[in-house]
């Protein structure tokens, strides 16, 4: 019996939600794994999860027996870490997501300069706009931007994202400039997201009055940033994306903003981890080495 390897299995499982994916994270067979904790169970004489065909539905007593085991096994690696030297020295290898545009703008002088200050840290990068599923593939550490769904994941605030509204010079020439959020619907616009509804947030003029949201349409809805940017200077609408997918364009003419009396809610971008992940070195240093990066001045 080992009590300790049993808690990384169970915390694996409810983190993975099922056997077969934290078998695969873990190197081992389902069988096995299952094996392991229905023993789990007959050793403490308690059901943990409920099994079904389709799914595992923890038991509150399997609730509260993930909640102790994840703050017993992260104690235990901080003390190992301790014990390693890695409390002054953070060292392994880093699984990150990112959204591709950001990454692009940001990642490629950040993480160079990360990686030179801590030679013991690897880090394995991917990017991609789709919600990935950090803990079923295996990540340490994702950034997200915007909201953020509650969940057992552990997300800590790195930065805000100003947003703007803008349209070429030529769009606006042809078909005028809005001077308020309700004359977007007299104008093709360039909505961001797969959802075959999108609002745009208008926080009120000057930063008072009352908050609304429109529902806006257009030629073209994706879900890249850069991609609309493009149409956007191509004069196909008006869009609505953070300010460092469309700052070089702002600034050389090819875009110009609209409707700037009226304050728009940044997007905030967060670093995202499992419980598990807490008290890893790379990852903090990773975390507070982004914050300090995106807000230097």
């Amino acid at each position: 019996m080992n009590a300790f390897e049993d808690m990384r299995l169970f915390v694996q499982v409810m983190e993975s939600g099922s056997f077969t994916g934290a078998a695969e994270q873990l190197g081992l067979s389902k069988q096995y794994v299952s094996r392991r904790l229905m023993q789990l169970e007959e050793r403490l004489g308690v059901r943990l999860l409920n099994r079904s065909t389709r799914r595992l539905d923890v038991t509150p007593l399997g609730q509260g027996y993930y909640e102790s085991a994840v703050r017993l096994l992260a104690e235990v690696l901080q003390v190992e870490e301790g014990i390693a030297g890695q409390n002054s020295q953070p060292r392994g290898t880093l699984r990150l997501s990112a959204p591709l545009s950001f990454a692009m703008e940001h990642l490629g002088s950040l993480l160079p300069e990360f990686l030179k200050r801590y030679p013991d840290v690897s880090v394995e990068v991917d990017l991609s706009d789709r919600p990935v599923d950090l803990i079923g593939e295996g990540y340490d550490l994702v950034l997200r931007i915007g909201l953020l769904e509650d969940s057992s994941l552990i997300a800590r605030h790195l930065a805000v994202i100003p947003r703007v509204y803008c349209a070429s010079p030529e769009y606006l020439a042809e078909r005028g400039t809005p001077q308020e959020p309700q004359q977007l619907s007299e104008h093709d616009c360039l909505p961001y997201g797969h959802s075959r509804q999108v609002h745009w947030r208008f926080e009120g003029q000057g930063g008072k009055g009352k908050p609304s949201s429109l529902a806006v349409s257009g030629r073209i809805r994706a879900n890249n940033g850069e991609l609309l940017r493009d149409a956007a200077i191509a004069g196909l609408g008006i869009a609505y994306l953070p300010l460092f997918i469309v700052g070089a364009a702002l600034r050389d003419g090819r875009l110009v903003r609209v409707l700037d009396d009226y304050t728009s809610e940044p997007l905030r971008l967060s670093a995202v981890y499992p419980q598990h992940r807490q008290s890893s070195r790379p990852v903090q240093a990773l975390i507070e080495f982004l914050r300090e990066g995106l807000n230097r001045a």
